[in-house]
């Protein structure tokens, strides 16, 4: 048995690289592969997605899905390309903290966090280096308003 990790578009997979000469040397039919790549990954469209690749001795395979990294699922909210190339300086965007909660939720299992709190204030960390306010503020702020109990976050 033997597995691949690769990061690919969601729902937009191709043949050509990273994919294709990724799986081409492991003797399975790349459009298959793709195929059911595309359809494991559709939900996360326009998103580049953590996929594994797990191979059995018979050549059949599985998919294992990741989630998106923060960043990815912050732009999306966001609706942007790319976050602040000036970051604390030059702000690209503002989001509710409803909205970082949603990412929370979504990233919890794969963050360092055991705790709802601790996953929120892991997202507004990236806030912070990709220049992104939540409800108008600099996030740092909003992590200390959570640190002093001026904001709950219900788990």
């Amino acid at each position: 048995m033997r597995s691949v990790e690769i990061l690919v578009p969601g729902g937009k997979a191709t043949p050509g690289p990273p994919l294709g000469p990724a799986i081409g040397p492991l003797g399975l039919n790349v459009k298959q592969v793709v195929e059911a790549i595309n359809e494991a990954t559709k939900e996360y469209d326009g998103l580049s997605v953590p996929v594994k690749l797990v191979v059995k001795d018979d050549r059949s395979f599985d998919i294992e899905v990741g989630i998106p990294p923060a960043t990815a699922l912050l732009k999306r909210e966001l609706k942007l390309e790319k976050g602040s190339s000036q970051t604390g300086k030059q702000f690209v965007g503002d989001l509710t903290l409803e909205q970082i909660i949603k990412i929370a939720k979504i990233k919890k299992d794969e963050v360092l966090s055991h705790t709802l709190k601790s996953a929120v204030k892991e997202i507004l960390g990236t806030c912070v280096s990709m220049g992104v306010t939540v409800e108008g503020k600099n996030p740092k702020q909003i992590q200390k308003e959570i640190d002093e109990g001026l904001v709950e976050i219900a788990e």
